[in-house]
């Protein structure tokens, strides 16, 4: 196989600072330390990290900080026998890898969403590249929002849908559409996320819903990845928090961001979960996920309603980022914990996260094709242990290190 069409594609990428590197670092509670090998022992010999090197970990999905809660991991252990719970599932869910604890844990997630069923899956990936492909056929028309996550992307290409892409959270674009279309399809199915992921707004599920209600043949999937245990009375996401639950006939969230652990899952009819069952590739032809590992998602799952404090300090602290990025003049499209800072070229985007670790904030570039070309940007992603003081503290930072910068665009208002 010749590999020089490979090594001039990385060329390429470094040239752009586009090259990516999976980084050594050192977790400590809601710190990063990155770690340095050296280069003339084996790769395991890893320097731990210096007291000056720790850095405020500010580009994790652990939303509610729940991965160094250790009294929540102290009271899982305490419940349950560990040494009698099983390390793998075996095989796939359909053989011998469906164990009492994944049922145990699917009734639990339909109970608490109110629904017919739910369906656990090994990841938000598994999810969004195999729902989509399964529930349609060459007689379904996809509309999917522009800014969707690569993985229901990858569902969409694996499908044998036809597809249109909607401009971002353009509502009445879609609603053309729906006209349009809809009476020439089998079925339409709207695809969107609640809470996006590389610019933190959000989708206004109110109107998606009323678009439903008037084409019969439309289905809604919204992926709650980014919403799931932070959004809500019971931190069940943006769709609780709107009331449309029972609206929305694809509900997708993942287990590996807000409660700390692995997997996915879709609350759903029970026809739907039948069918995905038996036609979900994702789901049919994998090993199930471990048993311990949905132990601890359960024992997360049980407490979420109990974790309000947690849901209002993450979002008390992202208003205060919010306001105080707009009001030096810094825009950033967030109404979320998840706050870009939008700079435009990659080496820019580079320069600021090093700037940013330099003074203790471990927070990292975002650069194509993860986003379009000329929106890189630094993606703060924040957390419920991070307090007001440091807030203020990375707002001057960010605030010193944008001032060497090209002029900022005008700041908007708040949500």
């Amino acid at each position: 196989m010749p590999i020089t069409p490979m090594a001039e594609t990385l060329a390429a990428l470094r040239a752009k600072n586009c090259l990516r590197q999976l980084p050594r670092i050192h977790h400590d509670g809601r710190y990063i330390s990155p770690t340095q090998s050296n280069p003339h022992t084996p790769t395991a010999a890893i320097a731990l990290p210096s007291e000056a090197q720790r850095q405020l970990n500010l580009s994790s999905n652990d939303y509610l900080g729940l991965t160094s809660d250790t009294a929540l991991r102290q009271d899982f252990m305490q419940q349950h026998a560990l040494a009698t719970l099983p390390l793998g599932a075996t095989s796939s869910r359909l053989l011998t890898g469906n164990h009492t604890i994944c049922t145990t844990l699917e009734e639990t997630l339909a109970q608490l969403f109110g629904t017919e069923a739910a369906l656990v899956f090994n990841s938000g990936y598994h999810a969004n590249t195999g729902i989509l492909p399964a529930v349609s056929d060459a007689q379904t028309l996809i509309l999917a929002d522009k800014l969707v996550h690569a993985s229901i992307i990858d569902g969409i290409r694996l499908s044998t849908a036809r597809c249109i892409r909607y401009r971002h959270n353009d509502l009445q674009q879609l609603e053309r559409l729906l006209r349009t279309h809809a009476p020439n399809h089998r079925q339409v199915i709207v695809v969107t996320e609640s809470i996006f992921s590389m610019d933190g707004d959000e989708a206004d599920l109110h109107t998606l819903v009323q678009l439903k209600r008037i084409h019969p043949n439309v289905l809604l999937y919204v992926d709650e990845a980014h919403a799931f245990g932070v959004r809500g009375a019971h931190g069940l996401g943006c769709a609780e928090e709107a009331s449309v639950i029972g609206e929305i006939d694809f509900l997708v969230g993942t287990f590996g961001k807000a409660i700390a652990s692995v997997g996915a899952y879709v609350v759903c009819t029970d026809l739907i979960r039948q069918y995905l069952i038996n036609k979900m590739r994702t789901l049919i032809f994998t090993t199930g996920l471990p048993p311990i590992c949905q132990a601890w998602t359960l024992h997360v799952l049980r407490q979420l309603p109990q974790l309000q404090a947690k849901r209002q300090q993450l979002q008390r602290v992202s208003h205060l980022l919010r306001q105080e990025l707009r009001a030096r003049g810094i825009a950033t499209p967030s109404q979320s914990h998840i706050v870009p800072i939008i700079v435009g070229q990659d080496a820019a985007a580079v320069q600021l996260s090093e700037a940013l670790q330099r003074k203790g904030f471990y927070v990292l570039p975002v650069r194509p094709p993860t986003v379009p070309e000329g929106t890189s940007r630094l993606r703060v992603s924040l957390t419920a242990s991070i307090t007001e003081e440091e807030i203020q503290t990375l707002v001057g930072v960010i605030t010193e290190a944008l001032s060497h910068e090209a002029p900022k665009r005008p700041a908007g208002p708040d949500v």
